[in-house]
């Protein structure tokens, strides 16, 4: 079978912007705080096109009102498996490259590392697992949203680390909304961290803990992560992540 040219082209571009930035760079980053920004990922035109998918229905499984379940305020829309190329050749770019500190993290923490070499092998196993609904999200923020600080885990099968891409210009399109990380400290108070998420530049962030070194070696660091009020104009975000959802 042959693949489809805008596929091809859409994996490339994504393969060369993700294998740009400094991995080792990143790793360390997030190994100190949980947190680390990319490099850019989407051009504004490319942020454009991907924001303006927010008003085809078709395009996604259900839609959430944050409000209504007190997750904050504004509103988040998953997507169906079929996601558009772009987004699923991000996705796919990110994965290899996490998969290394997925795995550094989970010899630490002395936790099984069931992550195969391919995503379409371990998205399989998320679906035997009975976690078989997209889990990858556009969210809208208009003045006076937020988003309440939270953990996406969906069920036992879980990767730890995402990506959430800025799709607005900060500053220009609206101001607030900065992107929240709390780590809860063992035997201390808890600490905060925020990015501004410079339009089509990512944050890996991660999904639960990260690893934390004690005096007796490696210990959880359980994490949450938010939104800010927006103060003005409309924010527009991807959430890429790794396992789905029950």
């Amino acid at each position: 079978m042959t693949t489809a040219p805008g596929v091809t082209d859409a994996t490339a571009q994504a393969t060369r912007q993700v294998d740009a930035a400094d991995w080792d760079a990143l790793a360390t980053e997030l190994d100190t705080y949980g947190g680390a920004l990319t490099p850019q990922l989407l051009t504004p035109a490319q942020c454009a096109e991907i924001a303006a998918l927010y008003e085809k229905e078709e395009l996604f499984r259900t839609t959430i009102d944050m409000a209504r379940y007190r997750f904050g305020s504004g509103q988040y829309r998953y997507f169906h498996h079929d996601l558009p190329k772009p987004i699923a050749a991000l996705r796919a770019a990110f994965y290899p490259r996490l998969l290394t500190i997925a795995r550094d993290w989970a010899a630490r923490l002395g936790r099984p590392a069931p992550w195969p070499d391919t995503l379409e092998e371990w998205l399989a196993m998320c679906h035997d697992a009975g976690q078989d609904r997209s889990a990858q999200i556009l969210l809208r923020y208009e003045a006076g949203d937020w988003n309440a600080l939270h953990r996406d885990v969906f069920g036992d099968m879980l990767f730890p680390l995402q990506v959430v891409i800025g799709l607005d210009a900060h500053g220009t399109d609206y101001t607030g909304g900065e992107f929240l990380l709390v780590e809860q400290r063992p035997r201390a108070q808890s600490r905060g961290t925020t990015h501004v998420l410079a339009q089509g530049h990512g944050l890996i962030f991660t999904t639960r803990d990260r690893p934390v070194a004690t005096k007796r070696g490696w210990s959880a660091g359980a994490m949450r992560h938010g939104v800010s009020t927006v103060r003005s104009g409309r924010r527009h975000a991807l959430g890429l992540v790794f396992h789905d959802a029950a």
